[in-house]
């Protein structure tokens, strides 16, 4: 139907509507109307194509096809529509030349970049095409066949993910995950300036790292917190000004796992890739049953299902990385949920700035020590990770909305924000 389009009216709702600008929400939907990818684009482009838009008020759709397109008519913030399905809401109607509605669907954002359209919301997940080699829906069964098969986690979640590509190509997958990640705190580190959106937060990482480098290595036992986090904070800082993160597991948290990564897998520059691809195969494993079980979502579950699952996920990553046996990796898991149960999600302004950035450095150090604490045992525990996950879907639901991405409650509202 693209050659019958002529325009695209968008609802965002709920969540998306409160602190959409905040987070950006207008902007990449600008984009992803244009045909533009996170993966693939270029981010240095953004501020040039969005300008475009507003000036000529015309878009071209997926790259192909030219139509009006004014912002502050064919965008609706619809914050006091909350969705019951999802509090991630999107409606998008695309119109013909006389007004006839072509097509009207209704998708969410669940949280960590996936989407899913309205109709198959609740539904039970699509039975995947290809079996996989050891299927598990929880950390008991995760724990128990690496325990039967002699495998660690690492090594389990690679040959499940055979079933799809070469392992080759699955490498190949991971390496670039972490460029992508590794550049990313490259540019927090060097770039300088204010973070926009009005609060005029300063970027702190720069000058953190130039102290951090300006007297050669450090000796002081707080240097690792310092590295920590200076790493977390050049991440989120790049991404509250709209560069590009990767999704680890949401955008709000995605300087807790790189950080942890560098400090101990990337030292003098030099990344130790098996190390690496072991810390993300075993952190992605983790993750999978906090989106099956519960939720990533921050407007959904508050913050513990992003910085907290991003703590968690990096303990046992960690954990993993460093040689600990799949009931080790289990306990740093549950012990970097379990002390992040009940965290809020209440960001100033709508901005992914306060409080999110040095939340970020918080968990990236509560990772570390999570992981410490469970390769120094002997594994048993009377929490069991899946217990602490549904502990966390749990206090989710209980959480009050306005605790949960409205910045509607919450440091949102006790801080001045202009």
């Amino acid at each position: 139907m693209l050659d019958k389009v002529t325009r695209i009216q968008t609802d965002l709702q709920g969540s998306l509507a409160l602190t959409g600008i905040g987070h950006g929400t207008d902007r990449a939907l600008y984009l992803g109307l244009m045909g533009e990818t996170p993966r693939t684009i270029d981010t240095s482009s953004v501020d040039e194509k969005l300008a475009r838009i507003r000036e000529d008020k015309m878009i071209t759709l997926l790259g192909e096809r030219e139509i009006a397109f004014d912002p502050a008519r064919d965008v609706d913030f619809r914050g006091d529509i909350m969705p019951v399905l999802h509090p991630n809401g999107m409606k998008l109607t695309a119109f013909d030349q006389v007004g006839v509605v072509l097509l009207c669907e209704t998708w969410y954002s669940i949280g960590g970049g996936f989407v899913r359209r309205e109709d198959r919301m609740g539904a039970e997940r699509a039975k995947e095409v290809l079996d996989v080699a050891y299927p598990f829906s929880s950390g008991d069964e995760l724990v128990d066949i690496c325990n039967r098969e002699n495998l660690f986690i690492h090594q389990l979640i690679a040959r499940n993910e055979d079933s799809y590509r070469p392992r080759e190509d699955t490498f190949r997958m991971l390496d670039e995950i972490w460029s992508v990640m590794s550049n990313c705190i490259g540019r927090g580190l060097i770039t300088k300036g204010i973070l926009p959106g009005g609060l005029e937060v300063a970027r702190r990482a720069p000058s953190m790292y130039a102290k951090l480098t300006s007297h050669g290595p450090a000796n002081e036992r707080e240097a690792l917190l310092d590295w920590l986090n200076v790493y977390a904070m050049a991440v989120n800082e790049e991404n509250a000004a709209g560069g590009q993160v990767v999704t680890a597991p949401t955008n709000g948290a995605a300087g807790i796992i790189p950080s942890v990564i560098m400090f101990y897998c990337a030292s003098d520059g030099l990344a130790e890739m098996e190390k690496i691809r072991t810390f993300l195969m075993t952190a992605a494993g983790i993750g999978m049953l906090y989106k099956q079980k519960a939720s990533i979502s921050g407007a959904e579950m508050g913050c513990q299902g992003e910085v907290g699952v991003a703590c968690s996920m990096a303990a046992g990553g960690l954990a993993a990385a460093w040689g600990g046996t799949p009931d080790q990796v289990e306990h740093a898991a549950e012990i970097g949920m379990e002390h992040n149960l009940g965290l809020t999600c209440d960001p100033v302004g709508g901005l992914v700035q306060i409080p999110c950035i040095e939340r970020n450095a918080i968990g990236a150090v509560k990772a570390v020590n999570a992981a410490r604490l469970a390769v120094q045992s002997d594994g048993q525990h009377k929490v069991s990770l899946d217990q602490v996950i549904e502990t966390m879907r749990q206090t989710g639901l209980d959480m009050n909305s306005k605790y949960k991405e409205t910045s509607e409650g919450g440091l949102a509202v006790n801080v001045v924000a202009c």
